[in-house]
């Protein structure tokens, strides 16, 4: 089987499935995977996926939904894959990278194909946090959104009712990453350690090499893993944070790629792999040998970077109004690893809350390893919203 009209994944992407570049007007071209007819009587929806994926992560749900009757985009986001952005520096400007940009990068592109108003839009890992402020910011064009392995708590707070309130100044104790390096083993955060400079070389240019890296990256965070088994963590603690895996919370000296080879699958589990064959993780891994990490690794600069917090403060108070749904693996410590995120989404963070849906056989890369539970409530999420809509044969 080739697929001749996609730009990537020639020989794993089934008829049915294209390619097309489009100009976003924000400065860069988003290469997207698209399947379904793309007219008037078709509902549209937009997938976003998270690091370190692709488009292509959305592979085996494009053509079941497409098959439902919606016409679906999945983008690489800035930064990713053949989409611009990849040839980014660690010292340039990381506005272009913030989440209100990847916003206007989604709308941007949604506009340009026409459609003034989507049925959904879909996050998976860094995708959820995106597809949740699309929601946020433009409900009018964002009709509903599907969450899914990140929970979003809601926009960062700012204190109300304080101007008549004296109190001393605060004593400013240890910071988590001073506690965790003083755990013993000392450790540190992944997504602390993601932004910083050393990151990208450490994930391009490791001893292993980046398909063998990548395979034990995902191998761990998977429902194959047999250590991940979650719960839920009572508080932003060190103590309670190095519970989580090492993929989470890293021995302080180890770079990412060391801390996932021990765990590398042996040739014969690679090869019993059927939700990510070796064939399909070399799209991966050719994406990544030709570009690098770093245009997916700004994200984790914003978002541990204090002054883009405080630019989302502008919507503190405000909640996804639309109708919204969240869907992740049981074996996904993700969906824990920052304490009360999966009750405040549920409870405050969305005003219409529909359903959690948590999936056996899954860890992390949920929509990869259970497609067809994952595009089964999606297509029922979905028709929920826009009633029954033509299906194609």
């Amino acid at each position: 089987m080739t697929n001749p009209d996609v730009a990537y994944g020639q020989s794993t992407l089934p008829s049915g499935i294209r390619s097309r570049f489009v100009d976003t007007q924000t400065g860069l071209t988003l290469h997207v995977l698209e399947a379904g007819v793309a007219d008037a009587g078709r509902p549209c929806v937009v997938l976003l996926h998270g690091f370190p994926e692709l488009a292509y992560s959305w592979r085996k749900v494009l053509l079941p939904l497409a098959q439902a009757g919606f016409h679906v985009l999945a983008p690489d986001l800035r930064g990713y894959g053949r989409s611009g952005g990849t040839d980014v520096a660690f010292d340039q400007d990381l506005r272009p990278f913030s989440l209100l940009n990847h916003v206007r990068d989604v709308l941007g592109l949604v506009f340009a194909l026409g459609q003034r108003a989507v049925a959904a839009v879909v996050g998976h890992d860094y995708g959820s946090p995106v597809a949740a402020w699309c929601a946020l910011v433009r409900p009018d064009v964002f009709r509903s959104v599907v969450l899914m392995s990140a929970p979003f708590a809601g926009p960062p707070a700012l204190a109300f009712n304080t101007a008549s309130q004296t109190t001393p100044d605060a004593v400013a104790g240890p910071s988590i990453h001073a506690e965790l390096a003083a755990l013993r083993p000392p450790r540190k955060h992944y997504q602390w350690y993601y932004a910083t400079r050393q990151a990208n070389d450490d994930l391009w240019h490791c001893s292993q090499g980046v398909h063998d890296f990548l395979r034990a990256y995902y191998h761990m965070k998977s429902a194959d893993w047999p250590h991940n088994q979650p719960v839920p963590l009572a508080a932003w603690s060190a103590p309670e944070l190095a519970r989580l895996p090492r993929y989470y919370v890293m021995d302080l000296e180890r770079t990412m790629p060391e801390t996932v080879a021990p765990e590398l699958p042996s040739p014969s589990d690679v090869a019993a792999c059927r939700w990510l064959p070796d064939d399909e993780l070399r799209v991966y891994s050719t994406e990544y040998e030709r570009t690098g990490f770093q245009g997916g690794l700004q994200s984790y600069r914003v978002m541990t970077d204090p002054a883009f917090g405080a630019e989302l403060r502008l919507f503190s108070g405000r909640r996804i109004d639309v109708p919204a749904c969240f869907i992740a693996g049981t074996s996904d410590w993700g969906i824990y690893q920052r304490p009360g995120s999966l009750e405040a989404m549920r409870t405050t963070a969305c005003s219409d809350f529909r359903g959690l849906h948590l999936l056996p056989g899954a860890g992390h890369w949920v929509q990869q390893e259970q497609p067809a539970a994952v595009a089964e409530r999606l297509v029922g999420f979905l028709k929920d919203q826009v009633g029954q809509v033509a299906e194609e044969h």
